[in-house]
């Protein structure tokens, strides 16, 4: 097959010293690139024909210059692969150069951190179709600037499939597709700010990477107690609160699903003080000993803003978040997002629109139910009498109750095994009144499938 550089030529920026003759200052100039590291190993670079007419030279100065660079042993050529940068030049660090630290997240031989499905489940080839049928199908719009509220196939395909799966009352007029869950909760606390809202309620466990872009809006949070039933909304009465964020469905991490009783309350709060639900639904499609718990959206769609994601059902790396808003918040919404629009782009768009119309969508989420229930299963009958398993009637994560010390040993033991883990304390707000439980968050959805039995074994070896 003819590469298409071959053909066309690759374009190439080449910085030439004044005063020296063109073929010398061709071979100095890719001496250079190839010595500092600019040109890469491996690199392909355009044939003689099409560098000589970028250059405006003579075919034969830079074929000159090729042999003289190959003889050196910075190039190679081969008949049929081209000039390239011969792999044995490396990068030159300047002499005065000082390395620059940046954070690096740790890494583990085994992971067991919570918020994470099995990548390796990406289902890449059903995918592939999907995006294949949608690029085919694309209007030539697509290509264009975009809707703020995305992809109008996408909010179709979606209100449709959150009206069957999850109990949402979703018109696509009123769907806005975000990059994520961050984008979506950073648009709603600017909403909020704009609105004069001071303090917003959350959870008295939760993430804390959302109670720091809530401070950061310059939104309060206050700590709701979370208990065996999920929050207690009775604590939103008499509040400042002007909005409150749950995880009804299956409260992150403690795995509580809210009881109806505490539905009600919630909403008869919203509807009495004007305030906002935020609902995050981050994984409400997995479910595996209960009837599937519905979205609190369908007791008031004008007070509760729905939030969903393709992060736990496929991959976090798409991007790819959706909010059901209230009419009458909508054009505050888009108004924000106007200023940061960095959305999901419109083909990933068009493809997750098709995957969910072809069905593709259904069957993935069924395969993956299947394959973490058993996970599931199996983390219950390995960890036996050494902790007490919560949380798991749903979700992609387990809670272990431990012995009183049991937290601190069980970290420090998994830091010896080389395992990831967080404890159930390092969510637990920092104004929380409540005292904190002493558990282990176990994300067993993290682990790709060949690496499932070796990770389990790591985390029963750090049980005390």
């Amino acid at each position: 097959m003819t590469d298409s550089w071959a053909t066309f030529g690759a374009d190439l920026h080449l910085e030439t010293r004044p005063g020296r003759g063109m073929r010398a200052g061709l071979t100095e100039a890719l001496r250079e690139a190839a010595r500092s590291g600019r040109l890469a190993p491996g690199t392909r670079l355009p044939s003689s024909r099409s560098l000589a007419a970028d250059l405006g030279i003579a075919r034969n100065t830079v074929a000159e210059a090729y042999a003289e660079l190959v003889a050196e042993g910075w190039l190679t050529a081969r008949q049929g692969s081209g000039t390239r940068v011969a792999e044995r030049a490396r990068a030159r660090r300047p002499a005065a150069a000082v390395p620059v630290r940046r954070p690096v997240r740790a890494q583990t031989s085994y992971s067991l951190m919570p918020g994470s499905p099995d990548l390796g489940g990406f289902p890449r080839a059903a995918w592939l179709s999907a995006a294949r049928r949608a690029l085919t199908e694309a209007p030539n719009e697509a290509f264009g600037y975009a809707d703020p509220r995305g992809r109008v196939e996408l909010r179709e395909a979606l209100a449709g499939y959150l009206a069957r799966a999850r109990g949402v009352y979703a018109d696509p007029e009123r769907i806005v597709l975000c990059a994520g869950f961050t984008q979506a909760l950073m648009l709603l606390a600017r909403t909020l700010r704009a609105r004069r809202v001071r303090e917003m309620a959350v959870e008295g466990y939760g993430l804390d990477e959302h109670q720091a872009l809530l401070t950061g809006a310059g939104l309060r949070t206050r700590p709701l107690v979370v208990d065996g039933s999920g929050a207690r909304t009775a604590d939103l009465a008499g509040s400042a609160a002007g909005a409150v964020l749950l995880t009804p469905a299956h409260q992150f991490p403690t795995g509580a699903a809210l009881t109806p009783g505490r539905r009600a309350e919630a909403v008869d709060w919203a509807r009495s003080t004007g305030g906002l639900i935020l609902e995050d639904d981050y994984d409400g499609e997995f479910r595996y000993d209960r009837q599937p718990v519905g979205a609190l959206q369908g007791l008031d769609p004008d007070r509760v803003v729905y939030l969903g994601t393709a992060s736990k059902s496929l991959a976090p790396g798409l991007r790819m978040g959706w909010m059901v808003v209230p009419g009458p918040l909508m054009e505050e919404v888009l108004a924000a997002k106007g200023h940061t629009d960095w959305s999901s782009s419109a083909l990933d768009q068009l493809t997750l629109a098709e995957f969910i119309r072809s069905g593709a969508y259904d069957r993935h989420v069924r395969e993956m139910r299947l394959r973490y229930r058993r996970r599931r299963d199996e983390l219950v009958a390995a960890v036996g009498d050494r902790a007490a398993v919560s949380g798991i009637a749903a979700g992609l994560h387990a809670v272990l109750d431990l012995p009183p010390g049991g937290e601190r040993a069980a970290l420090r033991a998994a830091a010896w095994q080389d395992l990831g883990l967080r404890s159930l304390s390092s969510f637990r707000h920092p104004r929380a009144s409540t005292a904190p439980r002493e558990a282990l968050v176990v994300g067993f959805g993290t682990p790709t499938q060949s690496a499932w039995a070796p990770t389990l074994a790591a985390l029963v070896a750090a049980l005390p």
